[in-house]
């Protein structure tokens, strides 16, 4: 059995670090030697330093990006504009991943397309998130909530001062639908604000309220 069948055989996910790669070519005199015509040959793919996935030929399932989004930097959850386009909030269709994470911002052009990482403290981090889909490969996201609270959070063109800027906000410049607002889940909107804590999540998320309840939002 060639070097690439015998660690295909070993690894069954597809997506895997330098430690796991050095485990399969142990007997080999020189093991990191190895790990480096694997990937010249194209056998095996460098997504980033330490961590690796199989070329296409020797795929099992095929690449999802918003798990591989949770692998390249973490602690992280996929969010902003990938996570409002995934939950259809927002009409676009958006290719590169967008994440959010208690470290530090970070940007990673890879094989496999850009991946772009947030900062959140750590107390507005977890509240909102979801593992999806339900069945694996699970990744974790935001909630449409926590996705829309980031976004605003995170834009820092729009101050969102007032209630009755988040419609020309919300509607016009991210063209999201009206009613895909009213839909959205009030007990997680009331998580997600109390984490954040701050005055601009709450305009939003009292524009929300009038929104869904038929009243001027000004």
């Amino acid at each position: 059995m060639d070097v690439i069948a015998t660690i295909r055989d070993r690894v069954p996910q597809e997506v895997f670090d330098y430690q796991t790669l050095l485990d399969c070519l142990r007997k080999y005199r020189k093991p990191r030697d190895g790990i480096q015509r694997l990937v010249a040959a194209g056998d095996i793919v460098r997504i980033r330093k330490g961590l690796y996935a199989f070329a296409a030929p020797f795929r099992r399932q095929p690449m999802v990006r918003e798990q591989l989004a949770n692998l390249i930097y973490g602690p992280s959850y996929v969010s902003l504009d990938r996570a409002l386009s995934f939950h259809g909030l927002i009409p676009e269709r958006v290719e590169a991943v967008t994440s959010v994470t208690t470290g530090r911002s970070r940007h990673f052009d890879t094989p496999f397309g850009t991946f772009s990482y947030q900062m959140l403290s750590l107390a507005r981090y977890a509240a909102g998130t979801m593992w999806l889909p339900q069945e694996a490969p699970l990744f974790l996201m935001a909630s449409p909530e926590k996705a829309l609270a980031d976004k605003v959070w995170m834009d820092k063109r729009f101050a969102g001062t007032r209630v009755g800027d988040f419609g020309p906000y919300l509607l016009d410049d991210l063209r999201m639908a009206p009613q895909g607002l009213r839909t959205l889940d009030a007990a997680r909107l009331e998580a997600v604000g109390q984490a954040y804590d701050s005055p601009k999540i709450g305009n939003l998320l009292r524009f929300l309220r009038r929104l869904k309840h038929g009243e001027n939002a000004e």
